[in-house]
């Protein structure tokens, strides 16, 4: 989706063309546009000069739609193993699952599509929820610590 989204024109995208850019299996890609085909977040067309094309405009189309659209719906509280009860009475995770799948789907929701077409740093950060302060702080941090632990060895 994000290669169509950076196409400046409209013209449509063949599998053919977006596996070989993308280095994918277009058999496997054809399965993939189908479903989102289905969803309504491409459309397409058969025939000479057919392809794929965003259904809707970029800024509308969610990560989580898109994410959704190939796995289903996100849940809040689904268990990593699969299973509809715990052993022993309760998660040995706590509300930490929960938490943790709540905030990735608010992150998902926040974000669309056309913040996968830039490619710089400033792009990158902001896809990450950072700003360039903050990222070059935790960077800052990181490399202190890594520092401190060779000091110690």
């Amino acid at each position: 989706m994000a290669h169509i989204a950076r196409s400046k024109d409209k013209t449509n995208h063949s599998v053919g063309e977006i596996a070989t850019d993308q280095g994918v299996s277009q058999a496997h890609l054809s399965k993939v546009m189908q479903r989102l085909v289905k969803f309504g977040l491409l459309t397409s067309r058969r025939g000479p000069g057919g392809g794929f094309l965003l259904g809707r405009a970029p800024e509308t189309i969610t990560l989580l739609e898109i994410l959704e659209a190939m796995d289903g719906p996100m849940s809040d509280n689904k268990c990593m193993l699969g299973r509809k009860k715990c052993l022993y009475g309760g998660c040995a995770l706590g509300a930490l699952l929960t938490h943790v799948n709540h905030q990735v789907r608010l992150f998902m929701a926040s974000r669309n599509l056309t913040d996968l077409v830039g490619s710089s740093l400033k792009h990158t950060l902001y896809l990450a929820g950072l700003s360039a302060k903050e990222a070059g702080e935790k960077s800052k941090r990181a490399r202190a610590a890594k520092d401190k632990v060779k000091a110690k060895a």
